[in-house]
């Protein structure tokens, strides 16, 4: 018995092969291939981007091509998507060291996800029975970039600490997981969650979590130095929070029902996002002796009301309402990041290198809570008859269905969505701390050498040559920093 544990032992703490030449390219390769195949038997154009438009235009008596769904979703979807690939990938190279995984590396999952996702959700939510082909739009396109957001957010977890590999696998299940508990969320219980504080933060931060707790390292402290961030990185970061936040009320209004529901979802997004800067800024401020801000703070817990706002969108919380959601969720992911996250670490052992727990999983379920709340007390005086209709979509065999126990129900699915991301992400952990994935050795985490073949410093090679400052006669050197 003890030989075994010896060698089970051995071959978990193995010294650490980076080199992903081999393995890296099979996955890519294979997983292209395997998407070429799917796409080929199952995917098909839908009606609206099929070129039989121009005879279901007649058919169904449509005057204009304007009708077409396509020129309604993707101002939407061409915002969601540079949140996608610009916001999110900007925002992770905080790094001092690690600026290319985390652009890089974004944009692998990324696109990889999309394709996955357009698979696993058509079918689920797409697939024509009769035909078994799945029929994909615009709306396909920006569901899919949904589902790739919630494994962006778990990567944030990890950040620095896996190999590409890793994150391919890691993408492969998250997509699925998320297919799976979007159907139970969305179809099953019939919850609304347009713009994912259920579905997409709460799912995608408790996934990353679980995978980073199964995967905790001891030794981390060996790469302590490149932990940190320096000017350009926080400033590389704070182009991505800039981005997320310009476009956050497109993410959560682009799959909204017509008309007021994307408004309305718009608006309520707009002014939580104001709400969770100044009192980001306040509690970063307060926190310090000095009263200097945090860049940790406000790259991250100014997002905090989009998320917490994404459930609760198109309902009718009212203005005021919207102000004090970003008002609460600017306090307590600050306070995650002063209080909370030290904690996780030092008790939990799980080591979150972007603060997704605070960012994402702690708005996430106010939003799940604000939203359960404000279904269950909606009235027919607030939102019309047929309002209440359209805006919990009442329809078919939930027609019977009341606010209160819709209420019910968008609380059950909050609790899907932990269940989810804290269960799927225990199990892919484990799958991932098999040592054949080319993981970084701890003293090697955080380094885009280790992946990436890295320029030589800038610095290096212009060694001797004068700041360019110096030929400004608009500034000078500063004594203390010749010093």
């Amino acid at each position: 018995m003890g030989n075994c544990n010896q060698g089970f032992k051995d071959y978990f703490c193995r010294p650490k092969d980076t080199n992903v030449r081999f393995k890296l390219t099979f996955v890519c390769f294979v997983w292209q291939i395997a998407m070429v195949i799917l796409f080929g038997v199952f995917v098909r154009y839908d009606d609206e981007s099929d070129a039989h438009w121009v005879q279901n235009m007649a058919q169904n008596n449509i005057t204009s091509a304007v009708e077409n769904e396509f020129y309604y979703r993707y101002p939407s979807f061409q915002d969601v998507h540079v949140m996608i690939f610009v916001g999110f990938g900007f925002l992770m190279t905080f790094l001092k060291r690690y600026s290319f995984g985390a652009v890089g590396f974004n944009f692998l999952i990324a696109a990889f996800g999309l394709q996955w996702a357009l698979l696993m959700q058509g079918w689920f939510h797409s697939l024509d029975p009769l035909t078994g082909k799945i029929y994909i739009g615009i709306e396909n396109l920006i569901n899919a970039d949904f589902c790739v957001a919630g494994c962006l957010i778990a990567y944030g977890a990890v950040l620095g600490k896996v190999s590409p590999v890793q994150l391919l696998v890691m993408t492969l299940f998250g997509v699925t997981l998320y297919a799976v508990e979007e159907y139970v969320i969305l179809d099953l219980l019939h919850a609304i969650d347009n713009g994912g504080s259920m579905v997409i933060h709460v799912f995608g931060g408790y996934y990353g979590l679980a995978i980073s707790w199964v995967l905790y390292r001891p030794n981390l402290h060996k790469s302590q130095n490149l932990q940190g961030s320096v000017y350009h990185s926080d400033t590389f970061a704070m182009i991505g929070t800039l981005f997320l936040w310009m476009f956050w009320p497109s993410f959560n209004s682009a799959t909204t029902y017509h008309g007021d529901g994307q408004h309305r979802a718009a608006i309520n997004t707009y002014l939580c996002l104001t709400s969770s800067v100044l009192t980001t800024v306040a509690v970063s401020s307060f926190s310090q002796k000095t009263g200097k801000l945090d860049m940790v703070h406000i790259q991250n817990s100014t997002l905090a009301g989009g998320v917490a706002m994404g459930t609760a969108a198109v309902f009718m919380i009212s203005p005021y309402g919207a102000l004090i959601v970003g008002f609460c969720c600017g306090i307590l992911s600050t306070m995650g990041y002063l209080f909370i996250s030290p904690c996780l670490e030092k008790i939990l052992k799980i080591h979150d290198t972007c603060g997704i727990h605070n960012l994402h999983a702690m708005p996430g379920v106010v939003g799940g809570i604000v939203g359960a709340v404000t279904a269950a007390s909606a009235s027919e005086s607030v939102y019309g008859k047929q309002g209440l209709i359209q805006t919990f979509d009442f329809t078919g065999k939930f027609k019977d269905r009341t606010v209160s126990a819709q209420g019910c129900y968008q609380a059950a699915g909050m609790c899907v969505a932990m269940a989810f991301g804290i269960g799927g992400g225990a199990i892919v952990g484990a799958i991932l701390r098999f040592p054949i994935w080319g993981d970084p050795a701890d003293e090697n985490c955080y380094d885009d050498h280790v992946y990436w073949e890295v320029p030589e410093e800038e610095e290096n090679q212009l060694e001797g040559v004068p700041p360019i400052l110096e030929y400004c006669n608009y500034a000078t050197n500063n004594p203390e920093d010749e010093t």
